[in-house]
């Protein structure tokens, strides 16, 4: 581990262009990090602690934590504009940052930065970068489901017949990030059809875990959640999960939605620097690796990482392509409105 991470570190500050000029976080921006960065995070705490922790010990720069849910920090920032004393923004789910970007306030990731992760894991704007990813799954009780019962398409979900009979958190942020993608995958009037046809037949819980817990329980056959939920529990006890399954809806299906987390450098960032420096690691082979092994079961997505082995792999979701800059998390939450749902 800390061979990888000494790589990544001096990469950045020994990378050279094609004219033999220094190039990279550090000497784009300046020079060597240092000091302190503020890291607003919406991101999985434990995850973003050790990122944190492996940066410092490689570079001496502290990062603080605020954290927060997606949402929130984004409107904050939103709100903070161009004040803002924030260095670099993590979300779990795309919307989020795009929102910030689309306000103007990221200044853009250094090339060295984006040459570590693969185009379909980048935004088209430039301005902020994948960093992790989780795929939507649809969680079932085998008592309650059987294989030839199991939805086709997320959108075979709002026919009469199952309602009642799914559930869903439409409340959090990563269940509109799904809508989002069904938004883009399908457009207004049918994702519009579909969450009025939600409001009708979704049983409605506050949280994944929540809606996983039903499933286990024999409360509800089914449900919309992302997949870490589920293997997170499976790591520990599954005293929450044992009773069921995961099915995935593949075919370019905005079941199959493979929601980015993403992460950006402020314009305001007092230190462009470290904060650039920041989310070279993080999205490096060292923080991949440090996301590989741990707790949250996200998937990496920089070359060269693969998934945890639990997982299935990402080729094989063959989830539907997606720029996430295109992701509306204002015109999202307006028609789940809308429909009744938030």
């Amino acid at each position: 581990m800390i061979a990888g991470i000494a790589g990544v570190t001096v990469l950045g500050a020994t990378a050279c262009s094609g004219n033999g000029a220094a190039s990279g976080p550090e000497a784009s921006s300046g020079g060597k990090p240092s000091g302190s960065i503020t890291v607003y995070n919406a991101q999985h705490e434990e995850l973003t602690q050790a990122w944190a922790d492996e940066f410092t010990k490689e570079t001496g720069v502290k990062v603080t934590l605020r954290n927060g849910d997606d949402s929130e920090l984004g409107n904050q920032l939103v709100q903070e504009g161009s004040a803002s004393k924030a260095d670099v923004f993590l979300t779990e789910n795309s919307p989020a940052i795009s929102l910030v970007d689309n306000a103007g306030l990221f200044t853009a990731v250094d090339a060295d930065t984006l040459a570590q992760v693969p185009a379909q894991f980048q935004p088209s704007s430039g301005n902020w970068t994948g960093i992790a990813a989780r795929s939507t799954v649809f969680a079932y009780n085998p008592a309650l489901l059987t294989e030839d019962q199991l939805p086709a398409s997320l959108l075979d979900l709002a026919d009469p017949s199952w309602k009642g009979r799914w559930a869903a958190s439409p409340s959090g942020a990563d269940f509109q990030a799904i809508v989002s993608a069904m938004l883009a995958v399908k457009g207004e009037s049918a994702t519009s059809a579909w969450l009025t046809a939600m409001k009708s037949n979704t049983v409605v819980y506050k949280g994944n875990s929540t809606v996983m817990k039903a499933i286990n329980a024999g409360e509800i056959p089914g449900g919309v959640i992302y997949h870490y939920y589920w293997f997170g529990d499976q790591a520990g006890t599954g005293e929450n999960s044992d009773s069921t399954k995961l099915h995935y809806f593949k075919n370019q299906d905005p079941g199959a939605f493979l929601s980015l987390s993403g992460g950006g450098v402020l314009k305001s960032s007092p230190n462009p620097v470290a904060a650039q420096a920041f989310l070279a690691f993080i999205t490096g082979k060292a923080g991949q690796t440090i996301l590989q092994t741990g707790t949250s079961f996200e998937y990496p997505i920089a070359d060269g990482v693969s998934a945890n082995p639990a997982l299935l792999p990402i080729s094989d979701l063959d989830a539907p392509k997606i720029d996430p800059s295109k992701l509306n998390s204002t015109k999202v939450t307006d028609l789940m409105t809308q429909a009744g749902l938030l």
